[in-house]
């Protein structure tokens, strides 16, 4: 899967590969753009480049409160 994160940010594709290895499941927009998914349902979506931190932060949070997955981790 190395071309799947192709043209995304340094940050979000931490995350990605993160929510991944939590059991997301992570997919392509027609776009390009990475869809999150938990159990068959989208939880939100992530723009390759963000044109703003806040983008990031919302798409963060969304995942937050619906899934309580936290970033960055906590040991």
């Amino acid at each position: 899967m190395p071309q799947k994160f192709r043209g995304i940010d340094r940050d979000t594709k931490v995350v990605l590969k993160a929510l991944e290895k939590a059991g997301f499941e992570i997919r392509e927009s027609k776009n390009g753009h990475p869809l999150v998914y938990k159990d068959g349902q989208m939880i939100t979506t992530f723009s390759k480049t963000a044109s703003d931190r806040r983008a990031f932060k919302n798409a963060l949070a969304q995942i937050k409160r619906q899934t309580g997955f936290q970033w960055p981790p906590r040991h």
